[in-house]
C-alpha cells in the first residue's frame, strides 16, 4: 500500500479515538469511517500524478501495490518448488539450516531434480570407496617468500564487511570461526572490534577504499596497515581487486549509515557518504600489482598475502602471471570470486551480465598458473554460492584448494533470503545497523550454528570424496565430475575443458591460448 493510504488509515484511527473520547457511539463512528476513509483515499488517488493505476482505479488500485510488496514472500513460501528458487533454492536453504541447527539433513524418496536435463552435473562414485578420514585435511598457505604460513580449513567464512553486516552477525561469524578452527574474511570494510573480540582467525581484506589503513585523502597508509596486520588474530592479508556481484565498479555507503563507530573502523568522517572507487591507487600495471603484493607481505611481517578477483580477461590474468615470472615473486593465494557471488548490493545489469562464473574463472586461474609453472607456489580459494559438501568438492575438482562461503554463513546466523540487505530493514538482524533489528540476532546461539554448519559441510565433502575413492582433495581429478550435454550425452570435465600441463605456456602454448599469451604484457593491462 502507498504511504498516503497508510496516512489516511492513521488519520481515520486518530479521529476514531477522538470520537470515543467525546462519547460518540462507536457504531456511528464505524459507519462514518466506512465512508470517510475510502472517500479521502479515492479523492487523493484521483488528484495525484505519480501512479496512473490509482488515477484510473482509485482505492482498489492499492491492492496491486500491496500484492507487489509481498510478492517475494508469496513466491518463496507458496509458489516456487523445492529446487528452482533463486538465488538459493529451498532444498539448499533447508540443508544449510538443518546442518546449522545440528538436525538431520537427509531426504527420503529420491531426488526431485531432472537428472536428464542438459547442464545437470554429477560426481562419479568409485566401486571401491575409501574410509572417511577422521580429521579434515588443511591447506598450507604460504609460498617460498612467506615467513609465517597458515593452514587454511577446507571451508571458511567469505568476505562480508562490518557495516554491511551488523555487529552481532560479525560476532557470531567470528565466534564460530574461533570455535571451529577456520578462517573469517573481514571484507573490505575495515578491521573492527567485532572481528577481533571472539578470537577467530582472520583474513584481513583491503579494498580500493583502503578502509582501516587509509590516509586522509584516501590513499594507502603503510604504517597503519603494518600496525594492524601485526595483530595475532590476523593470519593472512588480501587485496580485493574485484568481487563477483559487481566486478569493475566501486561501492557507495550512504552518509546516513556512516555512524561514529563505522567511521572509526573505516578511517572516514562520520555522516559523509563513503565512495570506494572501482580502481586501485597503489598500482596501474600487472608488474606494480605483483610488487605491491610483495610489499604487503613485507609490511605484515611475512604473513601469507594474496588477492581476490572476479575473473574477466584471460589476457590480463596472463599478464599478471608474466609479471610474477619477471619479478620472481608470487602471491601466496588467489581467491577466485564467481559472478554468481552476491552479498554486495549491485546494479542488476552487473549482477546478471558482468563477470566470469566461478567454473570458468577457476579453470582460467588454475590453468594459467599450471601453464606458467607457478601453481605449486600459489593456493587457490573459491567463492560463489558454496553451500553444501557437493559444491565444495566440485570446486576442488575444478582447481580450487579450498572454499569460502558467504550467503550460506548468513543463513546460519538467521538470514531468510528476504533480499533486503541494502535497505537497512533486514528482518532477522543480519544485514542492518538498526539496533532494534540487530538485537534479534542472538550471538551465542548463532555462533554455535556457524560452527556446526562449517563442520557438517566439510564432513559431507569428505564423505563424498570417500565415496569417490579419494581421501585427500589433491587426489581429485577432472574426470570425476561429469555434465549432461543433452538427454543422451554426458561428458567429464576432462573432456569438456582444456587442461594445461605444467610449464606448457612457457614451452609451447596450445593454439587456443597462444594469442592471449603472446599479447599479455606484464607492464600493461591490455584489453
Amino acid at each position: 500500500m502507498t504511504r498516503i493510504g497508510l496516512v489516511v488509515l492513521a488519520l481515520a484511527g486518530a479521529l476514531g479515538a477522538g470520537a470515543a473520547a467525546l462519547g460518540i457511539s462507536p457504531w456511528w463512528w464505524f459507519a462514518a469511517a466506512a465512508l470517510l476513509v475510502p472517500g479521502l483515499l479515492g479523492a487523493w488517488d484521483l488528484t495525484q500524478r505519480r501512479h496512473s493505476v490509482l488515477r484510473n482505479y482509485p482505492v482498489i488500485g492499492h491492492a496491486r501495490f500491496l500484492l507487489e510488496r509481498i510478492r517475494p514472500e508469496l513466491q518463496q513460501y507458496f509458489i516456487e518448488r523445492n529446487f528452482d528458487g533463486r538465488p538459493f533454492d529451498r532444498d539448499t536453504r533447508t540443508i544449510v539450516y538443518e546442518r546449522a541447527k545440528g538436525t538431520d539433513a537427509e531426504q527420503p524418496y529420491g531426488t526431485e531434480r531432472d537428472v536428464y536435463r542438459p547442464g545437470y552435473e554429477f560426481l562419479v562414485p568409485s566401486m571401491a570407496p575409501c574410509p572417511v578420514p577422521k580429521t579434515a585435511p588443511r591447506v598450507r598457505i604460504g609460498g617460498p617468500d612467506c615467513g609465517r604460513p597458515y593452514d587454511m580449513a577446507l571451508l571458511n567464512v567469505s568476505a562480508m564487511s562490518f557495516g554491511s553486516l551488523s555487529a552481532n552477525a560479525i560476532l557470531a561469524l567470528n565466534g564460530g570461526a574461533a570455535a571451529g578452527g577456520f578462517a573469517h574474511d573481514t571484507g573490505e570494510g575495515g578491521l573492527s572490534e567485532y572481528h577481533l573480540r571472539p578470537g577467530g582467525d582472520l583474513v584481513w581484506e583491503i579494498g580500493t577504499g583502503y578502509f582501516g589503513c587509509r590516509t586522509d585523502d584516501g590513499d594507502f597508509d603503510p604504517r597503519e596497515f603494518a600496525d594492524k596486520a601485526a595483530h595475532e588474530h590476523v593470519k593472512c592479508v588480501s587485496l580485493k581487486l574485484s568481487q563477483g556481484a559487481k566486478p569493475g565498479i566501486g561501492g557507495v555507503l550512504p552518509g546516513a549509515k556512516v555512524n561514529a563507530e563505522i567511521a572509526r573502523v573505516r578511517d572516514v568522517p562520520p555522516g559523509r557518504t563513503v565512495i570506494s572507487p572501482p580502481y586501485h591507487r597503489v598500482f596501474s600495471t600487472p608488474r606494480e600489482l605483483v610488487r605491491f603484493i610483495a610489499r604487503m607481505r613485507e609490511l605484515s611481517g611475512g604473513k601469507p598475502t594474496g588477492f581476490k578477483l572476479c575473473v574477466g580477461s584471460r589476457r590480463q590474468f596472463l599478464a599478471v602471471c608474466k609479471a610474477m615470472l619477471a619479478e620472481g615473486t608470487t602471491p601466496d593465494f588467489i581467491v577466485v570470486d564467481g559472478a554468481e557471488g552476491g552479498t554486495g548490493a549491485a546494479p542488476l545489469e552487473f549482477a546478471d551480465h558482468v563477470g566470469t562464473p566461478l567454473t570458468e574463472g577457476l579453470l582460467t586461474v588454475h590453468n594459467a598458473l599450471v601453464g606458467t609453472g607457478l601453481r605449486d607456489r600459489v593456493r587457490i580459494g573459491a567463492s560463489g554460492k558454496i553451500a553444501t559438501g557437493t559444491d565444495l568438492v566440485k570446486r576442488m575438482v575444478q582447481g580450487a584448494d579450498y572454499g569460502n562461503a558467504a550467503r550460506a554463513m548468513m543463513f546460519a546466523v538467521g538470514c531468510i533470503q528476504a533480499q533486503r540487505c541494502h535497505t537497512n530493514t533486514c528482518p532477522t538482524g543480519v544485514t542492518t545497523q538498526d539496533p532494534r533489528r540487530a538485537r534479534a540476532l542472538h550471538v551465542g546461539d548463532k555462533t554455535l550454528r556457524v560452527r556446526r554448519l562449517q563442520e557438517a559441510t566439510v564432513a559431507s565433502a569428505l564423505q563424498i570424496m570417500a565415496s569417490m575413492g579419494v581421501t585427500d582433495p589433491a587426489q581429485l581429478r577432472p574426470h570425476m565430475l561429469r555434465r549432461r550435454i543433452d538427454p543422451r550425452t554426458e561428458c567429464s570435465f576432462e573432456e569438456l575443458y582444456e587442461w594445461l600441463a605444467p610449464g606448457q605456456l612457457l614451452a609451447e602454448p596450445p593454439v587456443s591460448w597462444a594469442a592471449d599469451w603472446n599479447a599479455a604484457d606484464p607492464d600493461r593491462f591490455t584489453v
